[in-house]
């Protein structure tokens, strides 16, 4: 074997190149196994669903809008924001159901138990996977939304707006505490 520079080799990116250029040198090639992405399982109520989110969440926090009370049964839904290809059924996937009110947003349970599990929120490439139903994954909320229809005042410091940031179509505005 002839050292050269592979990835996920050892002497990837290594200064050995000019050594390599001129003369070929015998070497043991070692790999190392590349670092999987963090991963954090979840499951309904019963566990006949479960689920996995992989890498980073791209936001989480609290969300104040009446729907998400509702269907939370809560007077907050603590939410983390995925990428849908982030987010995968691994069991139990046949006993997913699914009801939308609106366009924006489907909401998965389990049709054994009634387990709320996420919402997916296809015009914004996002999905919700509920806090509560991946309890592995470091919940740091660093927002509220909706938080002009609040039942519950929260005086936690974080940013509290009006509806949705801007990039989701809401007004981005900021509401006091």
């Amino acid at each position: 074997m002839v050292c050269a520079e592979q990835p996920g080799s050892a002497l990837a990116g290594a200064s050995l190149k000019s050594h390599v250029q001129a003369r070929a040198i015998p070497c043991i090639m070692v790999t190392f196994p590349v670092m999987s992405e963090t991963s954090y399982a979840g499951q309904c109520f019963c566990g006949a669903v479960e689920l996995v989110v992989t890498g980073e969440a791209l936001g989480a926090g609290y969300c104040h809008c009446e729907s998400c009370r509702s269907w939370s049964g809560g007077p907050v839904n603590a939410f983390t924001l995925w990428k849908p290809g982030a987010v995968k059924f691994t069991k139990g996937e046949e006993h997913v159901a699914t009801y939308n009110k609106t366009e924006k947003s489907y909401r998965k349970w389990c049709s054994l138990c009634g387990g709320h599990l996420l919402t997916a929120h296809p015009q914004w490439d996002l999905v919700d996977v509920f806090a509560a139903t991946i309890p592995s994954f470091p919940f740091t909320p660093g927002v509220h939304v909706n938080y002009e229809m609040t039942v519950l005042p929260m005086k936690d410091g974080l940013p509290k707006l009006k509806d949705f940031p801007t990039e989701l179509g809401g007004t981005g505005e900021a509401v006091p505490e």
